[in-house]
């Protein structure tokens, strides 16, 4: 049975959309692609309808896109496309914050986990990304990201790393390294490095820099640069953090005379 789930879409749940039931809307032929919005340009809509065909053919996934602006098909597109357990269906409306929703059958989500698509919808449906990139290549993408994952029968977040997203890691890499910094100062002057205390908060500079500073950039990129800026931003981070007494020492005057 297909399980319906519109990803963080409050303005669907709330809407006589999913309740309304309009086939008139569709075409009479079956395609894979009905732009009911016009987002798609023509040439861009003919190389869309082709390429879900061969990913259809060649791996059995179903892949469908709708676009709507002012009225829905609603539950007419279900029995029009036969959507089932393999299927994937991308609904592009442009009346609610985020351009993009989601309808996806039981067997993709063994593949896909629902932490991808609510990423997919945000990092692709958002209004910043839409002014940047159009709703046209919005929507292409987003499928393409979904191809790639499905031929590698899975992923656990969408490929690629923005650079917003980077920098979050960097920062969170620099704070962990800063915790450690601080952790380890000597308490007293028989000490070189307060190793307890970085074993103490260990929890804490781990989560920010292995779990929030490496992990989302290891799981999206097999490139190493990020990575290795953000070993060095935490390996500065805690140096930097582990010397500020000494920078801050006020250095003795001279006795008087």
């Amino acid at each position: 049975m297909l399980g319906v789930c519109f990803l963080v879409l409050a303005s669907w749940f709330t809407s006589p959309a999913l309740a309304v039931n309009n086939p008139e809307l569709l075409p009479d032929e079956v395609t894979p692609v009905v732009d009911l919005a016009n987002f798609l340009p023509t040439l861009q809509e003919e190389s869309l309808v082709e390429n879900l065909e061969e990913f259809e053919a060649e791996t059995g996934w179903k892949m469908r896109v709708l676009t709507q602006y002012d009225r829905s098909p609603g539950r007419a597109v279900k029995k029009f496309w036969g959507l089932d357990e393999k299927s994937i269906l991308l609904v592009a409306d442009g009346r609610g914050g985020n351009l993009l929703a989601f309808s996806i059958g039981d067997d993709v989500y063994e593949l896909l986990p629902r932490n991808f698509w609510i990423e997919l919808q945000t990092r692709f449906g958002n209004m910043y990304y839409i002014r940047e990139h159009g709703e046209n290549n919005a929507i292409v993408e987003a499928l393409e990201s979904v191809q790639g994952c499905l031929q590698k029968n899975g992923c656990i977040a969408v490929p690629g790393l923005p650079q917003e997203q980077w920098i979050l890691t960097l920062i969170s890499s620099i704070v962990g390294g800063v915790i450690l910094g601080v952790a380890v100062i000597p308490r007293n002057k028989d000490q070189v490095i307060a190793w307890q205390w970085g074993l103490i908060m260990s929890p804490l500079w781990g989560i920010l820099f292995i779990a929030f500073g490496m992990g989302p950039v290891v799981i999206r990129t097999p490139e190493f640069l990020p990575l290795f800026r953000n070993i060095i931003g935490f390996l500065l981070g805690a140096v930097v953090a582990f010397l500020s007494p000494t920078f801050m020492e006020i250095p003795s005057s001279d006795s008087e005379t």
